[in-house]
């Protein structure tokens, strides 16, 4: 799968510790930085991860920040997205199952790499229930944010 992954300076070394992690459970990455420990503004690089995730050319996305509410907010922000944070098995593999999130956020000073490497995995893994239920709330999310196209 291809994988869009971003972080903000508070995200960043989480998100190095994870890379080859990732790339171990076999995915291809695009990494849109943070790409130092430097200050920058987690906005500009979830704006990027998204587009990423939108034009097709990431199936999924995971944003690294301080906590992942950031991350999640500017995500969401973005019509066509759904991000989630993500810090327990249930959460990780449900968001997908249910409600079809793309962006995966999570907060480097909440939980380590372990486990975060755990829940990545669960979060790729996971796919779109086929139940009309799910599927029914999903087109009116993207209802609401303009995003649905009846094809």
């Amino acid at each position: 799968m291809k994988i869009a992954v971003g972080s903000d300076h508070a995200g960043y070394e989480l998100k190095i510790k994870l890379l080859d992690g990732i790339k171990k459970l076999g995915h291809e990455i695009t990494d849109f930085g943070s790409f130092d420990p430097e200050p920058v503004d987690f906005p500009d690089i979830a704006k990027l991860v998204c587009e990423e995730v939108l034009e097709g050319k990431a199936e999924r996305g995971i944003m690294f920040c301080g906590t992942g509410v950031g991350a999640g907010i500017a995500c969401n922000k973005v019509p066509g997205i759904r991000a989630s944070v993500c810090h327990d098995i249930y959460t990780a593999h449900q968001c997908v199952e249910h409600d079809n999130v793309q962006i995966m956020c999570l907060g480097a000073q909440i939980i380590g790499h372990t486990v975060a490497l755990e829940l990545i995995d669960l979060f790729l893994k996971a796919e779109f229930s086929t139940s009309e239920e799910f599927r029914r709330r999903v087109k009116k999310l993207e209802m609401m944010d303009g995003s649905y196209h009846n094809v």
